[in-house]
């Protein structure tokens, strides 16, 4: 008996269960009773057994887990700030909120990196107040991408810059397409790209289920239910990766201009609501211009893919609003009143749209917001009087002296090395600071570049001497007698003059090298201790 007990209860841990059996045991139990607590014994060591082995399987996994954590943590460490490449989103540990991805998408289960986006290059920066999306695909005639850009970047301060993203969805799959796009926005926009602003990503092949045999609905052919089923599909993908990178999320598309101010306006609009909502609207026109809390973003992705496949995305939103509020027991109007306190329409719009060649092959759409308004294409100042010269070609009614006297923009053919504008001043005056502007909200591209500033010292003996001896002023100075004081960057030349020069009897701007396109002049100031 003792031998029997021996080769069973060595193997348990059973605590004050071990005193209470031998007790049993040493009382002479008959047999039958032994058994009984034999087979207990045995079924109390099968699950003993059982739990430690399981113990030991959870101990592993947590083990496991920890050691990933601290490999991510370490390559995070380790990862220079500088991202460029195919970088997996996974890999910056970064998290998205899958919400029912799974469910409403199943082919993604057999993919791993299905739901991680392919990033291109960007800084990876978060904690800002604004990030727009905008997804950009293949046209069969047109690309509106670069303009787009320039136009949202154009007149963006510093400071505006260091708080928003623009993230730039290349909704294909072809490898070769991709990388084009995402070189022509890194070659036309470099300082934007290393700083961060602009960001560009891809989806995985694998994102998308097959869309072959798509359900037709709403009377629409097989061709707009599978372009508009991918779009779905593109906007929740965009949205799901920005969420986790700023405040505000705003909606837009790679076809538009905008307003100079719409930052500030947008941030200013946002800020005068005192009830809750879930959409602000900068424009009437399908998806463009709509702003969402970041927070909100979840929720709503999860509604487009509950209805992916049914009906455009512009519709689906104005149906998850009629389910959070409207009564189906009360009318239309009822209902739409509810509606209007969570999606607000800001007016004047801040975008309007520009393209005509739709992402839909064949299609053709000249669609504008009336409500956009008229484009301000220059802006005007009270300069000094001057007479006004230039070498270069002028396009159509588009003078030098319009701009100067603030009544239109200054156009030109494009500038080449040698090319100049100039201001004469019909009395030397003490010049306090100079702002020019080139490029405007219809032409965002037209800019200057390689252009100095250059003043002209109303003094001949100063001329003289700058001529014979250089500059004193720690600028340099030209062989007729100019002082090359500040340089167009980015489109915008803008600084102060040094007083000692004293009078100035001429400012011009002159071009180093040859322009690779045209120059527009939307802005000049000139600004004195008089005016």
């Amino acid at each position: 008996m003792r031998l029997r007990l021996g080769r069973v209860l060595p193997a348990l841990c059973l605590g004050a269960a071990f005193p209470l059996l031998w007790y049993a045991v040493w009382q002479g139990s008959r047999g039958n009773d032994l058994d009984m607590y034999q087979l207990h014994l045995l079924e109390l060591q099968q699950r003993l057994l059982y739990a430690d082995k399981e113990n030991k399987k959870r101990s592993h996994e947590l083990s496991s887990a920890l050691d990933e954590i601290k490999h991510i943590v370490a390559r995070r460490m380790n990862m220079t700030k500088n991202h460029t490449g195919d970088l997996k989103w996974k890999e910056l540990n970064l998290p998205m909120h899958l919400t029912n991805i799974y469910y409403y998408l199943p082919h993604l289960r057999k993919y791993e990196d299905a739901i991680f986006p392919n990033i291109i290059f960007g800084q990876q920066r978060t904690g800002v107040s604004l990030v727009m999306g905008i997804p950009t695909v293949k046209r069969e005639k047109q690309n509106y991408l670069i303009g787009t850009l320039r136009s949202l970047l154009y007149q963006l301060s510093e400071e505006q810059k260091k708080d928003c993203i623009i993230i730039i969805f290349i909704a294909e799959v072809d490898a070769e397409y991709v990388k084009s796009v995402a070189e022509s926005v890194k070659t036309s926009f470099p300082r934007e790209v290393q700083s961060g602003v602009l960001e560009v990503i891809s989806p995985p092949a694998s994102y998308y289920p097959d869309l072959s045999n798509l359900k037709k609905t709403l009377g629409d052919s097989e061709d707009r239910v599978r372009w508009r089923t991918k779009q779905n599909l593109d906007y929740s993908f965009l949205m799901l990766y920005a969420q986790p990178k700023g405040t505000f999320y705003l909606q837009l598309e790679d076809d538009i201009i905008a307003k100079p101010d719409f930052i500030e306006s947008i941030k200013s609009f946002a800020a005068q609501q005192s009830q809750d909502w879930m959409v602000l609207e900068f424009s009437q026109l399908g998806f463009i211009g709509k702003l969402f809390k970041s927070e909100d973003l979840p929720l709503i992705v999860d509604f487009f893919l509950m209805f992916y496949k049914d009906k455009p995305i512009d519709w689906l939103i104005d149906h998850l609003l009629w389910v959070k509020v409207c009564n189906p027991e009360k009318d239309a109007t009822h209902c739409e009143k509810e509606k209007s306190k969570l999606r607000i329409r800001a007016k004047p719009s801040l975008f309007q749209h520009m393209g005509i060649f739709s992402s839909l092959a064949g299609k053709i759409q000249n669609l504008k917001d009336k409500d956009f308004g008229k484009n301000v294409l220059h802006k005007a100042h009270n300069n000094p009087p001057a007479k006004v010269d230039t070498s270069l070609r002028i396009y159509q009614q588009y003078t030098l002296e319009k701009v100067y006297k603030g009544q239109d923009c200054f156009w030109a053919l494009t500038p080449v090395a040698g090319d100049f504008i100039r201001f004469t001043f019909l009395n030397p005056l003490e010049v306090e600071k100079y702002l020019f502007r080139s490029g405007n909200m219809e032409h965002p591209g037209d800019k200057l570049f390689n252009t100095t500033v250059e003043v002209l010292p109303a003094d001949e003996t100063l001329r003289k001497e700058l001529v014979d001896n250089g500059s004193k002023f720690n600028y340099p100075a030209t062989k007729d007698g100019y002082l090359k004081i500040g340089a167009f960057e980015n489109g915008t030349a803008e600084g102060s003059i040094n007083q000692a020069i004293g009078r100035i009897k001429a400012i011009r701007l002159s071009v180093s090298s040859d322009s690779p396109v045209w120059a527009i002049l939307s802005e000049v100031l000139i600004k004195t201790s008089e005016n």
